[in-house]
């Protein structure tokens, strides 16, 4: 694919926004952006950081993602057939042949990351390594891990306020939107450029809220139950777990997924976010350039 944006065609006739760096690298990388429903905007970096190192660099917006097409999801049909897990991992595959992609390089941040693991699982004989940013293959270790920064951030009072106003469902409340704000801030998006910030919230809510709930330190959603860890043992690809060390992530469940993996190495983020890309990217991207260095010279 060329430099520059370009609009996919997909066999179910709806168009998703893609976008390429270095066309004709050396190596290829794909990129699944989080949310879900959010878009490839933490990736914009990524083209300049690896032209150096000769890497193409593509990017695309999920279906109902903001610069891609979104579908009726008032229609329970429509619902039905495209928010769900399955369908979001047929979609990388399509995507990759769409691109003409194969033996390339497959990096997914947050829930990007969990679709990239399934992919990964599924097809293998595409991928010459897997980049796994700020993703744990287990839904309940995350949950712990949220009830644990909840309860390091807010006193018992303000704890059960928020507790009475998610369970009366009422996400709207001003004091319960100030306190995940301040979550959002200490562990999402601790730097906040200017370059990236909107007019309007660009996120697909009704994606979202399908699969993880009203925000990211509660989850209420279709995902609630996910759990790869027995999988993850059986990818055998190069891959490369990329977490912060104040993020929402636990770095615990990270350093045993380093382990259970067959061919992986973790690589922690001072000082940033789950966002880390951009709250430190000076250490990030110095990390990610030493993976493809060693996997090119099979130091790895």
């Amino acid at each position: 694919m060329k430099n520059g944006t370009h609009i996919i065609k997909l066999d179910n006739g709806y168009s998703l926004w893609t976008h390429t760096w270095n066309s004709g690298g050396r190596d290829r990388l794909l990129c699944l952006h989080g949310g879900p429903g959010d878009t490839h905007e933490v990736y914009e970096q990524f083209g300049s950081e690896l032209k150096d190192l000769d890497i193409e660099v593509n990017t695309y917006d999920q279906l109902g993602s903001w610069y891609s097409d979104t579908p009726d999801w008032d229609n329970p049909d429509i619902r039905k057939k495209y928010l769900n897990v399955e369908y979001y991992v047929n979609e990388i595959e399509e995507v990759r042949q769409k691109l003409g992609l194969d033996k390339f390089y497959l990096a997914g941040h947050s829930w990007g990351g969990m679709i990239s693991m399934i992919y990964a699982r599924r097809h293998p004989e595409h991928l010459k390594g897997l980049i796994i940013i700020s993703m744990i293959d287990n839904i309940a270790d995350y949950i712990e891990r949220m009830k644990l920064i909840r309860k390091q951030e807010f006193s018992p009072a303000q704890l059960q306020y928020m507790d009475d106003i998610e369970r009366r469902g009422e996400f709207s409340d001003a004091t319960y939107r100030r306190y995940i704000g301040h979550l959002y801030d200490e562990y999402i998006h601790r730097r906040k450029p200017a370059a990236q910030a909107h007019v309007t919230d660009i996120q697909s809510k009704a994606v979202y809220n399908y699969f993880q709930g009203d925000n990211e330190f509660v989850v209420t959603g279709d995902l609630d139950a996910w759990d790869f860890r027995n999988e993850i043992k059986k990818i055998n690809v190069p891959t490369q777990l990329m977490f912060a060390d104040h993020e929402t992530m636990p770095l615990q469940t990270a350093k045993r997924m380093a382990d259970d993996f067959p061919h992986a190495r973790l690589a922690v983020t001072p000082g940033g976010g789950h966002n880390h890309m951009i709250d430190n990217p000076d250490v990030f991207f110095t990390n990610l350039k030493n993976y493809f260095k060693d996997v090119r010279t099979d130091k790895f």
